[in-house]
């Protein structure tokens, strides 16, 4: 047991009002005090591994949260996956150059399996020449 079986899910949206992104419950739509960046920082103590969810763009196919992933790359001390708003290899390198290779992310809706267009082999396959590179 312990932290390293942990892996913590983060929801976070930008906050116009503040500036910057903080962490939000209540389906999204209650914004915490907390910032993202505080968030991983003071949370890492806690768990092997973060999953953030950039919700402004979660589910819509549009594109990923850029800043947010470039925050996460900077600020979190340990292993962060990134979930929002992904619909092509494109924006998965998006990722990989954003996050300076230090951002995972994760596929949902516009993988084909789920009704969207991006082949769940093209992923795979796209995973397997990044390991190799």
């Amino acid at each position: 047991g312990g932290k390293d079986k942990v892996v913590l899910d983060l929801s976070c949206r930008q906050d116009p009002a503040r500036g910057g992104y903080y962490v939000v419950t209540d389906r999204w739509q209650k914004f915490t005090d907390v910032t993202v960046d505080e968030a991983v920082t003071q949370l890492s103590a806690y768990c092997a591994e973060f999953l953030v969810h950039g919700v402004d763009v979660e589910g819509m196919r549009q594109g990923i949260v850029e800043p947010l992933v470039e925050l996460l790359a900077e600020k979190s001390p340990i292993p962060v996956t990134y979930a929002g708003g992904i619909r092509s290899l494109e924006d998965m390198e998006l990722v990989k150059r954003l996050g300076k290779g230090r951002v995972d992310a994760t596929i949902g809706s516009a993988l084909d399996m789920f009704g969207g267009d991006l082949s769940y082999a093209a992923v795979v396959e796209w995973h397997r020449q990044q390991q190799q590179a």
